[in-house]
């Protein structure tokens, strides 16, 4: 399939009604499973994106037709394009989440939903201070002066006039 075609099938899709059915008879964890592949994940895999040169993107797709993986190849445009229009206009809000995800639900259903996966709920990492912190992404500990000694809070100069001499 050439881009052009490509492009249209693309456009097509993107304009048609979508009707999702979630089925009485599915259980809770299958939903939730089901459900929990499409929240916050890209429009395309970065696994999937095979070869990029300087003039063409080259990845893999699913043909709905043939029912198979299709390599396909755009221009690096096209591809920027065609991921462009995931991207909401500037003060648009997406919808990220919706149901058990929702930020108003999440509080209450949460712990039932770790229950139904038979998950832990990992708690929440202690945050870093600010001197660990630059310790930990810079390799500078900022309580070091220039002769290697550390630092220590003694107190507040009350403000007044400058007491820096002359120049």
């Amino acid at each position: 399939m050439d881009t052009e075609k490509l492009r249209e099938v693309i456009k097509a899709q993107g304009e048609r009604w979508w009707n999702i059915r979630v089925q009485g008879s599915q259980t809770k964890e299958h939903f939730l499973r089901y459900a929990g592949r499409y929240v916050r994940h890209p429009p395309i895999a970065q696994h999937r994106i095979t070869k990029v040169t300087d003039r063409e993107v080259e990845f893999w797709r699913k043909d709905t037709r043939s029912k198979r993986r299709v390599k396909t190849r755009c221009s690096i445009e096209e591809f920027v394009t065609a991921l462009a229009e995931h991207v909401p206009d500037h003060y648009r809000h997406a919808i990220r989440y919706y149901g058990l995800w929702a930020p108003s639900a999440k509080g209450k259903t949460s712990a039932a939903i770790f229950v139904l996966l038979k998950q832990q709920k990992r708690s929440r990492p202690r945050r870093l201070s600010w001197r660990r912190s630059l310790q930990k992404y810079f390799g500078r500990d900022p309580l070091v002066d220039s002769y290697g000694q550390c630092m220590h809070w003694i107190g507040r100069l009350k403000p007044g006039p400058s007491r820096a001499g002359p120049g």
